[in-house]
């Protein structure tokens, strides 16, 4: 049992960067698009994403230097690559910190009847200044977090199952294919943890295809479920937030539970990707650390003060757009590694190299970027 231990850690890592406050959008932008279109999509992006991640675990292990993703794409890609990767990152970082100040402040609201815009800056407020003062305790018991998040949503399946009308379920639609693009790879993405696997597998580097197998496999299953119950119970009238409309449906205690559960999803994610973008500034960048925190909170709170106030519309641009730009570099650096034999040492995996999944895979990205930039 103790050898199997590292190999949990990582998976467990892999599922609790992947699992969090993008689950509250799937629903919304499934029931818009209908309900299998969305499985299809959500069984597309998560293959998607494990051959993503499959390709930088390799490119991890073909690299004797340890790196995060923007010390990958600068070593193999220069320094445009360098640039590129960091802009699509921190791009998607300020992206997720905004929606989730819009969050709060929509759940707490739907707990107390309370103001939406007071609510977003008390949360805010609180949050940033547990960035600032560097909290940790989110990173040190991610485990048990994870845990917690996967049995509440299982409550939440138990509560809510009675309530399913089968009617809501049927519907598939070719011309909705990308309405849940972006949300869904919001919600599944994670290729910033893989770097982090070979720590932990230290001695073990080939099983790392093994938990990125099962790690993205666990958010796929639990999404699916989540995303039956809520758009099975609200249909057409599911909510951005998806436990505010289910919670008017299911239950009054459904209410208080359900939007509990969005607010600790939505307030660990904001504290996890606020000291996650504040030490890329310190330790990246050198730069002082009241600047770091200045950089990495008011930047999305000022994006916030000018009105934007959709959810799912921020965190679908920023699974779309930066997850694409990311999505693509990882193809550009796996192309090249497999090409030009550029591997430093040999991984402890290799996947036959596919010039036509990688092509596919690249248009899926394209796609994803100019379909939400033209429907900006």
């Amino acid at each position: 049992m103790h050898k199997k231990l590292p190999l949990l850690e990582a998976i467990s890592i892999l599922v609790g960067t992947i699992i969090g406050a993008g689950i509250l959008g799937i629903p919304y932008v499934v029931a818009q698009a209908g309900f299998i279109t969305g499985l299809v999509i959500l069984a597309v992006i998560s293959f998607t994403v494990i051959m993503i991640n499959l390709y930088l675990g390799e490119i991890v292990l073909s690299t004797k230097a340890r790196h995060q993703l923007t010390g990958y794409a600068e070593k193999y890609l220069g320094k445009f690559g360098k640039y590129l990767m960091f802009g699509s990152v921190v791009f998607g970082f300020y992206g997720a910190l905004l929606a989730y100040i819009i969050g709060e402040g929509q759940v707490l609201a739907a707990l107390t009847g309370g103001n939406e815009m007071v609510y977003s800056l008390l949360f805010f407020m609180g949050a940033s200044a547990l960035v600032y003062i560097g909290l940790t305790i989110v990173q040190k018991f991610e485990f048990f977090m994870t845990l917690i998040i996967l049995v509440i949503v299982l409550i939440i399946i138990l509560l809510s199952v009675n309530s399913i009308d089968l009617s809501n379920l049927n519907e598939f639609s070719l011309a909705k294919v990308f309405i849940p693009y972006g949300v869904i790879f919001f919600a599944i993405g994670g290729t910033s943890a893989v770097p982090q696997l070979r720590l932990v597998l230290k001695g073990r580097e080939k099983d790392i295809k093994k938990a990125i197998l099962i790690g993205v496999s666990i958010p796929f299953i639990v999404y699916f479920f989540f995303t039956l119950i809520v758009v099975g119970v609200t249909g057409l009238g599911t909510t951005e937030i998806a436990t505010i409309g289910l919670g008017q449906v299911v239950s009054k205690s459904m209410i208080i539970f359900g939007n509990l559960f969005a607010f600790f999803t939505m307030g660990t994610s904001f504290l996890t990707l606020g000291l996650a973008i504040k030490n890329t500034y310190l330790y990246d960048l050198k730069l002082k650390h009241g600047l770091a925190w200045s950089l990495s909170m008011l930047i999305p709170f000022v994006v916030f003060l000018f009105g934007l106030n959709s959810f799912v519309k921020i965190i679908g641009t920023v699974g779309a757009i930066g997850g694409g730009i990311e999505g693509l570099l990882i193809l550009a650096i796996y192309w090249k590694i497999k090409k030009l034999k550029k591997t430093e040492r040999n991984p402890e995996y290799s996947l036959r190299f596919n010039p036509l999944l990688i092509t596919f895979l690249g248009i899926i990205f394209i796609g994803g970027i100019v379909y939400t930039l033209v429907n900006l």
